[in-house]
Parts: structure tokens; C-alpha cells; sequence
């Protein structure tokens, strides 16, 4: 079953930009590779519902960050490798040395690159096959290795007779230094390049992928070392815990940790403070961390566990649709009612609301968001965390045995406020709005 998700939810939490700064694509991508960047976009676009698959692919990630490897191919020569491939080759020995014979003729009379292309395809195939090689052979540490079943794989394939050939052409060993190999024949030309692109083609292709992925454990392993990221557990989805130690933004360097916890019976945090206070930026903590741990990534948290959920909803900035008529507050309502027909459809989700119906007057606000968050608050299978400035909210749900209250506090140093942005029990009790617009002397500026 896929991870529910919608487009709305990945911009509020800047997962996929792959140009966007500060999104969480651009973090992990320290990529060599076009295909390596394909593959961490793939991998970011379909979380994990599967507690085994979240957890062995976790435990891959892991294993290449505390190894320390580093890419040993370089971009250049991976893309020629590439591109030879998708440029096909003759399915016979007579067609191949035809072909060949004819670009080479094409080349001394007017200059065309198609054979030059295809030598240096051949020998940008050479060398990456022959450092690969060198690299699962003499760097690759394969003692308690998660991912030795598919280096075995691609060990088989590199020691092929005729796969060593090829990769023999590099001049990678065994080459004096200074010595320069002499132009492959046209006839070897052929035939290795039928090798490559027909006979040993899908082997080729295993190679590749497995390159573009090596190509990714590194990039993603490098961020959670240098981050100090760790890896969170997945549970059966039985159950509905979250449980979270030194929660923060993982695109915040320094950010402040905070602690999270919920389960069947506190599932639902009612969450208030000021403006500025950090209440946007926990409710992305949690959405980002909880949507990595599903791919299988590393966080931004000392310790987490949780039970896999059906997908992720989110309500943070919500824009009006002009073109369509709707106005600010009917789009807030018309979202909510997209995450009511998800959580009524029995499906374990975490949804996040930020300052429901800020969108209309106070009195509808404050009716709106205390039967709301009674309604969501009664599914238990689900996550839910609401924030308001209506603190009065708070206090009518205060019977509610599984809202849990917390805030985000204000801290006041004389007449100016300071954030420190860690988690607190409770309701505010935070007032300081007018005193902030005081301190920025519109009302001296406008007397």
C-alpha cells in the first residue's frame, strides 16, 4: 500500500524541492551522480508502510555512515558509461563490426563523432567497471555488511571472463606508469561495444543501478554524520505510538531538541504560544522526521520510535484559490474536510493543523476549532496535533482525557521577548501581542 500524502503536505514541509533551499532533497543531496540524484528523489517520493522494509533499509544507511566510504568514481565517467548504454548497439557480431566500420569511416571523412563517442564510451565503461571492482575488493569491509547479497551480485558479474576484459582495457592495473596503451582495433571496438551494450547489457544495467545506489548510502550517510542524525525504529502498525527524544528541524543547524510523545492514549496535542514562538517550525519537526523515518532515512532526533502510518496530512498554509472563488477560509474548511473523509475512512494518519479558521471572526474560529478537534480527537488510530491562538479552546477541551497540551513559551527580558523554543506542559498564558507592536512604534509613527 502507497504512503498518503498530497502535494499541499510536501511544499508545507519543503520535502522534494530539488532547487529549493532548505528543502529536504537539497539537504541529503551530496549525490555524484544524475542517477544517483534520480534514485534520492525516488526514494524521498515513496515512503515505506512495511516496519521490515523501513527498518533493513535504515540499517543499510547505517552501516554506510559509520563505514566512512567515500564515492570512488568520478561523475564524468559514470555519465559516458551511461550514455553508451542508452545508445544501444547491434544485436550481431556482423552488425556490430558494420556499424562500427562505418562510424570510423564517417569520423576520417567529416569528422564525425559518433565513433569517438563510442571509444570513449567504451573506455569510460572500462575504468568504472575496474575501480568498482578494486573498490568492493580491497575497500569494501564485508563483515556484518547488510547489503553484501547484492555485492556478492556484483562481484559475480565484474569477475565474468569476459566482463574482466573489458574492464582490463582501463590499464587501471598492471600499466607501467607512463605508459600509454595503443587505440583499440576497429574489430575489438565491435566487439567489446556489443559486449557492453547487447551480450553483458542487463548485467550492465544491474551494475549501473547498483553504482547509483552506493551513490546515494554515501551522500545520505555523509549528512547524517556531519547532522548527527540517527535512525528511527518502525513498529508493526498495530498500536499507535510515537515516541520521540531531542526532536529538531533537520535543515536547522543548533536547533533546540524537544521531546515527543504520543499513543492510543494521548493522541491528539492541543498546541498554543505566540507568534514567533516556534509552533510552525515543531509541527514541521514532527511531519519531516516522522515522513523520513517512513522512507527510511536518517532524522534529526537523539532517539525515535513509532508505528507505521498510512500517510501524512497537513494544514499549515493554506492559500486562498482566486481563480476558483475561494476565499482563505473556505479553503481552510475545504481542507479540513479532505483530512475528515481520510481519518473517517479508517486509515492511521498523522494530520497537523496550524491555527485553524484563521480565516474568519474569532467566535466562528473558536466554535470551529473546539468541535473539530473533539471530532478528530476521537479517532484513535490516528496523530493529531492542532495549534490556535485561542487559548479559550484549550480550556473548553479540558475533559478530554487524550488531548495532551503543550505550548511554545515567551520569555520577557525587560520589554523585549525571547524564544527559547522548547516544548512546554500545559496552555499559555502568553499575552505579549501588544506590547511587540508597542516596541515597534507604529502607534508613536502614526500619532
Amino acid at each position: 500500500m502507497s504512503f498518503i500524502t498530497d502535494k499541499q503536505t510536501t511544499d508545507e514541509l519543503n520535502l522534494l524541492g530539488r532547487y529549493q533551499s532548505g528543502s529536504v532533497y537539497a539537504l541529503f543531496n551530496r549525490t555524484h551522480t544524475p542517477g544517483g540524484e534520480q534514485l534520492l528523489e525516488k526514494l524521498l517520493k515513496t515512503p515505506l508502510t512495511d516496519e521490515e522494509q523501513i527498518n533493513r533499509r535504515a540499517t543499510v544507511f547505517r552501516y554506510f555512515q559509520q563505514s566512512g566510504y567515500r564515492f570512488p568514481l568520478e561523475r564524468e565517467q559514470v555519465e559516458l558509461f551511461s550514455n553508451r548504454l542508452d545508445g544501444g548497439g547491434s544485436k550481431t557480431t556482423v552488425g556490430s563490426m558494420f556499424s562500427t566500420l562505418k562510424r570510423k569511416a564517417l569520423s576520417s571523412l567529416v569528422h564525425d563523432e559518433a565513433y569517438g563517442l563510442q571509444a570513449k564510451g567504451l573506455t569510460a565503461a572500462a575504468t568504472v567497471l575496474q575501480l568498482l571492482y578494486g573498490f568492493l575488493t580491497e575497500d569494501m569491509n564485508m563483515q556484518d555488511n547488510p547489503y553484501e547479497e547484492k555485492i556478492r551480485e556484483v562481484q559475480t558479474i565484474l569477475t565474468d571472463k569476459d566482463i574482466t576484459k573489458l574492464r582490463l582495457l582501463s590499464g587501471k592495473k598492471g600499466e607501467k606508469e607512463g605508459e600509454k596503451k595503443e587505440d583499440l582495433s576497429v574489430k575489438d571496438t565491435a566487439y567489446f561495444d556489443r559486449l557492453l551494450t547487447h551480450t553483458k547489457r542487463k548485467d550492465m544495467e544491474v551494475v549501473l543501478q547498483f553504482i547509483y545506489e552506493l551513490d546515494v548510502f554515501m551522500a545520505v550517510g555523509s549528512v547524517a554524520e556531519d547532522r548527527n542524525f540517527t535512525y528511527a525504529e518502525a513498529k508493526p502498525k498495530e498500536g499507535n505510538e510515537l515516541k520521540v527524544k531531542g526532536l529538531r528541524h533537520p535543515a536547522l543547524k543548533n536547533a533546540v531538541g524537544n521531546d515527543i510523545t504520543f499513543n492510543r492514549e494521548h493522541n491528539l496535542l492541543f498546541l498554543t504560544g505566540a507568534n514567533m514562538a516556534g509552533k510552525s517550525t515543531l509541527m514541521k519537526s514532527i511531519g519531516i522526521n516522522l515522513y523520513l523515518a517512513h522512507c527510511g532515512f536518517p532524522v534529526a532526533a537523539d532517539e525515535m520510535c513509532f508505528t507505521v502510518k498510512d500517510g501524512l496530512f497537513s494544514s499549515i498554509n493554506v492559500p486562498d484559490n482566486i481563480s476558483l472563488g475561494y476565499s482563505h477560509f473556505y479553503a481552510e474548511v475545504l481542507r479540513v474536510k479532505q483530512a475528515a473523509e481520510l481519518v473517517s475512512q479508517k486509515k492511521s494518519l498523522l494530520v497537523m493543523f496550524d491555527e485553524l479558521f484563521k480565516g474568519t471572526n474569532v467566535k466562528d474560529a473558536y466554535e470551529g476549532t473546539l468541535e473539530v478537534t473533539k471530532a478528530f480527537s476521537k479517532y484513535r488510530d490516528c496523530l493529531f496535533i492542532i495549534s490556535t491562538h485561542i487559548i479559550e479552546v484549550g480550556e473548553a477541551l479540558q475533559n478530554n482525557m487524550n488531548i495532551q497540551f503543550g505550548y511554545m513559551p515567551t520569555e520577557m527580558e525587560g520589554s523585549t521577548p525571547r524564544y527559547p523554543y522548547t516544548l512546554t506542559e500545559g496552555i499559555t498564558e502568553d499575552r505579549q501581542g501588544m506590547l511587540i507592536i508597542q516596541n515597534e512604534g507604529i502607534l508613536d509613527m502614526l500619532k
